[in-house]
C-alpha cells in the first residue's frame, strides 16, 4: 500500500519522482513505528492536503507566482510536512513511550493545519493581514493571516486530533490538547514565516516572491535568513510544537 500510494501520487502529479520516494520512506517509517493506524492517519493528511492543493487550482495561479513551489510536491516538501512524523514514529518503535506517539500526532495535526490554512485561505475574497504590520498584503505572502485561513487551520488540526483520538484510544483531554497544539503549530509557522523566512524580489517585474528564479532570471534576496525557506519553516514549526506538546501533555 505504501509503494502504491507513492506511485499513484506520482501518476497524478501530486508528487514528483523525488517526492514519491520520500513519501515511501516516510510511510515505511510510520508503518514500522506506529503500524497501520499511523499509516492511515498519514494517508488522511496526504489525501486531504492534496485535495485542497488541487481544489480551484486555476483560481490560485496568481498566488503560485509568489510561492517557491506548486501543488506537485518534491522530497523537501514531503519531509517538511512528514519528516517529523517519521522521526517520532521510529522513536516510538525503539522506546515504546506514548510521548512519541503524541509527538507523531501533533506533527501531523500541525502540518494539516498549516496546509489547510494556506490552500483554503488563498481562496479568501479579502487579502490577508501581515502580522508584522497589520496591513493587508497580497495572497501568498508568508506571515499573513485571514479569517478563512484561520478557520481552515482549526478544522485541519481538529481532523487530525479526532482521528488520533479514535485510532489510538487516547484520553479525551489528550485529544483536545493535540488539536490545540496542532493549531499552535500553524501559528508558529506564521510567526517564523513573517520574521525569518527568505523573501526575494524579481529585478524584471518587481514581484516579491519565495522563488530564487523569476522572469527567466535570478531574483535578489531582500529579507530573511539563509536556509530558512518555506520547507524549513514547515519542518521547524511542526517539530517545535511537537516537542513542546511532548513536554506538556501527560503520556
Amino acid at each position: 500500500m505504501i509503494f502504491l500510494t507513492g506511485f499513484v501520487g506520482y501518476l497524478f502529479k501530486l508528487l514528483n519522482s523525488s517526492g514519491s520516494l520520500a513519501a515511501i520512506a516516510v510511510g515505511l517509517a510510520v508503518f514500522i513505528g506506529v503500524g497501520i493506524k499511523g499509516l492511515l492517519l498519514l494517508g488522511i493528511f496526504f489525501i486531504t492536503s492534496s485535495f485542497w492543493s488541487a481544489y480551484k487550482r486555476s483560481v490560485k495561479q496568481s498566488v503560485e507566482k509568489k510561492l517557491a513551489k506548486g501543488a506537485t510536491r518534491d522530497w523537501r516538501q514531503v519531509l517538511a510536512n512528514g519528516g517529523a512524523a517519521g522521526l517520532f514514529s521510529l522513536l516510538f518503535y525503539f522506546y515504546q513511550d506514548n510521548a512519541w506517539l503524541i509527538g507523531f500526532a501533533c506533527s501531523l495535526a500541525s502540518a494539516n493545519s498549516d496546509t489547510w490554512a494556506s490552500e483554503i485561505g488563498s481562496l479568501s475574497k479579502k487579502n490577508p493581514v501581515f502580522i508584522r504590520t497589520f496591513k493587508r498584503v497580497e495572497k501568498g505572502t508568508s506571515g499573513a493571516v485571514s479569517l478563512l485561513g484561520n478557520t481552515a487551520a482549526l478544522m485541519g488540526s481538529l481532523l487530525m486530533a479526532a482521528m488520533s483520538f479514535w485510532f489510538f484510544r487516547l484520553d479525551i483531554i489528550v485529544g483536545l490538547l493535540i488539536f490545540l497544539f496542532g493549531y499552535v503549530g500553524n501559528l508558529i509557522d506564521t510567526i517564523i514565516g513573517a520574521y525569518f523566512q527568505q523573501v526575494y524580489r524579481c529585478s524584471q517585474c518587481g514581484l516579491e516572491t519565495e522563488k530564487t528564479w523569476h522572469c527567466q532570471r535570478p531574483t535578489k534576496r531582500i529579507k530573511g535568513f539563509c536556509l530558512i525557506d518555506n520547507d524549513m519553516v514547515n519542518f521547524l514549526s511542526g517539530l517545535l510544537v511537537s516537542i513542546i506538546a511532548i513536554l506538556v501533555i501527560p503520556s
